[in-house]
């Protein structure tokens, strides 16, 4: 399975991190719409993402639910019919939420700098180290940070869980 260590933060605007994010950047921003749906799952989780483009991923993935730097864990798989694909796990092992967002990506070396607009609550900011095959999860945990400092993201900013979880915790 593949590796990274990532991190969650509630900001304030995304429009101002943007300008911290772009001057750190390796690569050119890309705006990414993504449509999550989640399935039950006894161990992990289990999310269908599906892209403006009609695209989609199939992704497991296992992390703790912290706030800070955490090791995560997953495996995706392509597929070009998300849709049926939906269907077919919503039949198979049911529905147990949505999360839809609006995504800027920027690359900062191997690190995945994501700022999102997320519906129903609000503007975040996920960082995702992703790790060597036998790298150290310390040397992940650094970058990760390191990066949180340069981008001025303080830990009472951190978050646990995922949006999933936010968004089942404000409906209860």
């Amino acid at each position: 399975m593949a590796r990274n260590i990532e991190i969650k933060a509630r900001i304030a605007s995304v429009s101002d991190l943007a300008q911290q994010a772009a001057t750190l950047a390796t690569e050119a921003p890309c705006d990414i719409f993504q449509d999550d749906t989640f399935f039950k799952c006894d161990e992990g989780r289990l999310k269908l993402r599906q892209f403006a483009d009609g695209t989609g991923q199939l992704i497991f993935y296992r992390r703790a639910d912290e706030a800070g730097p955490k090791e995560s864990f997953y495996v995706l798989s392509e597929t070009a019919t998300p849709e049926s694909l939906r269907e077919v796990l919503s039949l198979a092992y049911g529905v147990i939420g949505r999360v839809i967002k609006r995504r800027t990506l920027y690359m900062v070396g191997r690190t995945r700098v994501h700022l999102d607009h997320v519906e129903g609550l609000g503007q975040f900011m996920e960082l995702e180290v992703v790790l060597e095959d036998g790298e150290s999860t310390a040397i992940g945990m650094q970058q990760a940070e390191l990066l949180m400092q340069q981008l001025g993201i303080s830990s009472s900013q951190l978050i646990e869980g995922s949006y999933f979880d936010l968004l089942a915790r404000m409906r209860l």
